[in-house]
This record gives C-alpha cells, structure tokens and sequence, in this order.
C-alpha cells in the first residue's frame, strides 16, 4: 500500500570492563534516530508533530510510487528498463511477500532493510523488545536465500568472539583461522549497545571495508554482508551509548513501532491458531530471490540517473545540518553519499530510472537522523534531530 511521507515515518544496534557509560537523552526513540532504514519519512505522531523516529513504509509495487513524483519521467531521462530490470525488481520486491507469512506489518522496515542491502549499507534498528525484529531478519535472509548469524552482545563478550582467531590444531600443531559470526550474509547484532566499546569497534572495519583484521593479516568477508544491529530505547541500565563513528557507519536507522491494532490481532490470533514463526522456513518462508539477483538489482541502481541539480540539493541539505545553530554535530560527507544512494534505490524499487528531490526528502530522516547532535541545552527543551530536518527541508530550496 503506497503511504506518503505524510502518512508514514517509522522506517528507521556486568562483570567486566568498564562501568556503563552515562546515558546521553538524545539517543532515546524520538530524539535522534527515529528514522533509520529505508525509505518513506516517519509518520505524525499522536499529537500531530511528526514523530521522532521511524522509518518509512516499504516502497509500493513499481506502479504506486510512494511519494509525489512527476507522472512522466522528463523527455531526457532513459526509458525504464524492461526484461531483465524489471524480473530483477519483481524478485526483490517478492521478498516483502514472503517476510510477511511470518511478520505482520512492518513494511517500512522491510523496505528499509532491504534498500540498505541493494546498496551495501548497514542499519540500526530500534524497538522495544518483542516486535518482531530479530524475526524480521531471519525471515529477509531466507527469502533472499542469505547465510544469517546472530549474535547476542553481552557485557562480557570479546572482539574474537565476533571476528574469530587463530586455534592451535592438536594434529598439525599449527595455528588455523576459525571464523566469528561476522563470515555471513546478515549479521544480527543483537542489542549492540550492551557491549563494551572495544567490542563494538570490532565490526568498524567489517562495515566500512568488508574485511576482518585478525593478528595482523586481513581476510575479507562474505558478499553481499549487512550488519542489521538492534538496541532497546527503553531500556539504558548497564548500556554503552554507540559513539558517533560508529552511528555513521550505519546507513538508516530504523525505528521499528507497535503494531496497530488491526495488526496486533493478527499476531495473536496467528499464535491461537498454532502459527508461531520462530522458525521462518518451517513458516513457509521460501528463497524468491539470491545473491545473483541482489548483484543485478545492485548494478541496476548504480545506474538510476541523477542530475546535477538533484547533487547540488543532496549536498545543500548535507551542508545544511552543520550550519543549523541548533546542531553541536551535522551530517558528514559520508552522509550526504548515503542519502543520495539510499535515493537512488528508493526511485529503483519504486520503478523509476531517476531520482527526483521527493526521494531524497522521503528517505532523509532515516538516514540523517542519527548523525546529529543536537545542542544539549536544546535537549532539555525538546528539541530533537527529527525536528531539526524537518525545519531544514523545509527551508532548503527545491530544485524545479
């Protein structure tokens, strides 16, 4: 079901080491990440204020385009791709079908994850326990025929326990490479901010330049590889806040909501009924798409035009975010690259060979969002980083 931005914006990762860092207010839900993940802007929220931190609806089937877009592309754009473009589009978009025999709802997130995936990016989600969220995940990388790991990060877990180390092998008496969790398709780093600093920095080279640094020889990791991590809002006792490097590394962040009430229903009469998902594929869940297909689509939303006066209106709103006298930290150019991509795969999924500055503004609060740090002071007062865009998309001028 196509939404608008209007409509939708919920797209949007002990004993030992260090006592817990203080909690910062404006890593709650609401403050600087409602919005990672894909697409579509979050939607109003109760009071009629757009909602801080959500992710956009899922982009609609290649004829309902999600946001207001021309009803012709310009005499100079290319035609859309047929045959092969759109046999690839229709089994990426066959994945939100299958993910929801076991997830009710969601399609924004779903959306969101799987754009991140088309253009090699990483997302944050955020939700309360028990919406779904690692399911979510289990159930895309089936669909999409991906090798998954999950990960539970605790206080006390090690950077080898993730990248893997060296094992001394009793037959040979050598020392063999046994690989971590993070040599997969689709790493689930569950509630990443549970683990200390030197843990989490652990997946910085992963997610940057695909590869594992393990005494001293680098080896490369599995492709396609997305690293989908999660963190409660609620709950911050015992947590280590993600610095700013590493929330920039993640493309969208994803704020994963309640269910509406028709929805709920659904989850609960599924469980009457003895429909209980925990296992995708015992669900039904079955591979309509792999890695080939990825590969395509990949290379076909590398290839979605861009104008020039659509760069310039990326990099004005990029730029914007550092000038705004309400933000300590604005967006940097890796964001400003991320937008434009996370643009462009949004116009693809939508069935479009060009990216229009609707794009751009429909999938900006997911992934600007968490890259802001709001001024303290303003904190206090309520302002947010969802906010903050907001004023700045309106202002920024949009190119005709």
């Amino acid at each position: 079901m196509a939404e608008t931005p209007e409509h939708r914006e919920h797209w949007a990762p002990g004993p030992h080491g260090p006592p817990p860092a203080p909690h910062r207010p404006r890593d709650e839900a609401g403050g600087r990440g409602g919005h990672l993940g894909s697409p579509p802007p979050p939607p109003p929220a109760a009071d009629g204020a757009p909602a801080a931190g959500p992710v956009p609806s899922g982009p609609p089937p290649s004829t309902a385009p999600p946001v207001a877009a021309p009803t012709a592309p310009p005499a100079s754009s290319p035609a859309p791709a047929g045959g092969d473009a759109d046999a690839a589009r229709r089994a990426v978009l066959a994945v939100r079908d299958e993910i929801a025999k076991v997830v009710v709802g969601q399609d924004g997130t779903v959306s969101g994850l799987v754009s991140s995936l088309l253009i090699g990016g990483h997302v944050l989600l955020e939700g309360v326990p028990g919406v779904a969220k690692t399911l979510l995940v289990k159930a895309m990388s089936a669909a999409l025929d991906l090798r998954f790991s999950r990960v539970q990060f605790t206080p006390d877990l090690m950077p080898s326990d993730v990248t893997g180390q060296l094992v001394l092998d009793p037959s040979n008496r050598h020392f063999e490479f046994r690989e971590g969790p993070l040599f997969t398709n689709v790493l689930l780093a569950d509630e990443i901010n549970r683990t200390p600093p030197k843990t989490q920095a652990a997946l910085l080279e992963a997610m940057e330049e695909r590869q594992v640094s393990v005494e001293g020889r680098s080896r490369a990791l599995p492709r396609p590889f997305m690293v989908v991590a999660t963190q409660n809002p609620v709950e911050h006792e015992g947590t280590y806040p993600l610095p700013e490097a590493q929330l920039d590394r993640f493309l969208f962040k994803l704020v994963v909501p309640y269910p509406n009430v028709g929805e709920e229903r659904e989850v609960v009469k599924r469980h009457h009924v003895g429909a209980i998902p925990h296992d995708p594929v015992d669900a039904g869940v079955r591979p309509v798409a792999g890695p080939a297909d990825l590969a395509e689509a990949a290379a076909q939303v590398e290839r979605v035009r861009v104008d020039d006066v659509v760069v310039d209106y990326v990099v004005a709103v990029a730029r914007a975010t550092r000038d705004a006298p309400s933000v300590l930290l604005g967006a940097s150019p890796r964001g400003a690259v991320a937008l434009l991509n996370a643009a462009k795969a949004w116009a693809w999924l939508s069935g479009r060979p060009y990216v229009t500055p609707d794009e751009v503004k429909a999938v900006a609060r997911p992934v600007l969002a968490h890259r802001l740090v709001v001024r303290p002071e303003l904190e206090l007062e309520g302002l947010d980083a969802a906010r903050v865009l907001d004023t700045i998309l309106g202002t920024v001028p949009v190119p005709r």
